[in-house]
């Protein structure tokens, strides 16, 4: 990992902190997209469609190149499904799906003009096992499953 550069969507706490870690003593240079900190570098919500774009043009702007994407920011609601609103599912569906597709729409031309590159979306048990009580979480973790399973077998995806 020395000399490459890594992009953490929701790398301020938890797995993704964790994982930044790991890359940084591997020699990574590491950059956090965090909501409402100063993670390293960059400052954002990627829930949000402007800064999903945008991060990943800052770590190119910045560093020359991106080698891996982790997209790893999550939400979680739960309770009865009667008691989730629209907005639930909304906030769920714009970070678990919109945004990995967003910054791998944004990180695969890199990663392709420079010869190759890594992408990690970073799902759960929840994506593959419905549960009752966490259905706007399952909703979006199904589609992010689906997204990453279907990515995987793309030419758009395919780096030489």
């Amino acid at each position: 990992m020395r000399g490459k550069v890594a992009l953490i969507a929701g790398g301020s706490r938890g797995l993704g902190l964790l994982i930044a870690r790991e890359l940084g003593r591997h020699g990574a240079q590491v950059v956090l997209a965090a909501n409402g900190i100063d993670a390293s570098v960059l400052v954002a919500d990627v829930g949000s469609g402007a800064d999903a774009d945008r991060i990943v043009a800052d770590v190119v702007q910045q560093h020359g190149r991106i080698d891996v994407l982790i997209n790893n920011a999550g939400v979680i609601q739960a309770g009865p499904v009667d008691r989730m609103s629209l907005a639930d599912f909304d906030e769920a569906m714009a970070v678990h799906f919109w945004a990995p597709l967003r910054t791998m729409r944004a990180a695969i031309p890199h990663m392709r003009r420079q010869g190759g590159g890594r992408i990690v979306n970073v799902s759960s048990i929840g994506g593959k096992v419905a549960v009752p009580h966490l259905v706007p979480y399952c909703a979006s973790k199904f589609a992010l499953t689906g997204l990453s399973t279907a990515m995987r077998r793309s030419s758009f995806a395919t780096t030489s």
